[in-house]
C-alpha cells in the first residue's frame, strides 16, 4: 500500500502544512501552494510530528516532544512567499510591520522610499507609511534572474545583481532616497545597489534593513558556511555603512 509521510523536525526549523483537496489530504511547505490548487488549509504540522496519509485516511504521530521550537526567521524575512501564512501570521503583513518598526526606530527626512524587489517591498511600504514619505518603484526587477545571495560564487552574485535589478533614473535623480531591504548577508548585493542609485543620480542613499545583523553561519538551507563571509560578524554598523557607501545605515 502506498503511503505519503510528512515529518517535521522537532525544532520546527522549516514550515510544513496539511490541507485537503477534493477529498484527499495534501502536504506543502507553504500554504500558498494550497491556494494554487484550490485546497483547504487544515493545520500546520507540529514540530516533532509525523503525518501518514494512506487509503485509510490520516494518522498523526507525535514522535518527539517539542520543548523549544526554532522556526528559521528567514522564512518571514526572505524565503517564504508573501501570500503564505506561518504560525497563523501572513508573511506580507509581518514584513510590512517590520518596516513600520524600522521607521519607528530609525526615522529620517528624505524625498521618497523604495524597496528592493521582491522580498523587501512589503517592509518598504510599511516604512513609508509610518514615516509619512512617498513610496516609489525605484528599482525594477528582471523576472528571469534567480535569487542572488544563495548563488555559490561571488562572481555570479556580482553579475547577477547587475542583470537582476535596474534603477528608475527619472524617479531617483536628484533625490534623497530611503532604500529598504530585508537583510545584509555578505554585503555584495547592497553595495552594488547603492552604487546603482548614485550612478542614476540619487543625491543621498539611506539604507534601512528590516532584520538584525546576521553574525553566524547557517547549516539549514542557506548557503552560508563561515562567519568570515558575513559582513555583520566582523564590522559594526558604521563600518558597514562606510564599506557599502551608503549615506546612512
Amino acid at each position: 500500500e502506498k503511503k505519503l509521510v510528512g515529518v517535521r523536525d522537532p525544532h520546527g526549523i522549516r514550515p510544513l502544512s496539511l490541507g485537503r483537496w477534493e477529498g484527499h489530504y495534501v502536504l506543502a511547505s507553504e500554504t500558498c501552494a494550497f491556494d494554487t490548487i484550490g485546497a483547504e488549509f487544515i493545520k500546520e504540522v507540529n514540530p516533532g510530528e509525523m503525518v501518514i496519509i494512506s487509503r485509510e485516511g490520516l494518522e498523526s504521530i507525535q514522535f518527539l516532544a517539542s520543548n523549544s521550537t526554532a522556526l528559521c526567521i528567514f522564512e518571514f524575512v526572505y524565503f517564504a512567499r508573501p501570500d503564505s501564512d506561518i504560525q497563523g501570521k501572513n508573511v506580507h503583513l509581518v514584513r510590512k510591520e517590520l518596516g513600520r518598526q524600522l521607521a519607528r526606530e530609525h526615522p529620517l527626512q528624505a524625498d521618497l522610499v523604495t524597496g528592493v524587489p521582491d522580498s523587501s517591498l512589503a517592509a518598504a511600504s510599511g516604512f513609508a507609511e509610518r514615516a509619512g514619505l512617498p513610496y516609489e518603484m525605484g528599482l525594477i526587477k528582471n523576472r528571469y534572474i534567480g535569487r542572488t545571495f544563495i548563488q555559490p560564487d561571488e562572481g555570479i552574485r556580482n553579475t547577477g545583481v547587475q542583470l537582476k535589478l535596474n534603477p528608475v533614473q527619472k524617479v531617483v535623480q536628484g533625490k534623497s532616497i530611503v532604500v529598504v531591504d530585508d537583510s545584509i548577508v555578505r554585503g555584495t548585493t547592497r553595495k552594488k545597489i547603492i552604487k546603482m542609485f548614485f550612478k542614476a543620480g540619487a543625491r543621498e542613499v539611506h539604507l534601512r534593513i528590516s532584520s538584525p545583523p546576521i553574525i553566524s553561519p547557517c547549516y539549514y538551507g542557506i548557503n552560508i558556511q563561515t562567519s568570515e563571509e558575513l559582513i555583520g560578524s566582523k564590522k559594526e554598523v558604521e563600518e558597514i555603512r562606510r564599506e557599502l557607501g551608503a549615506t546612512s545605515l
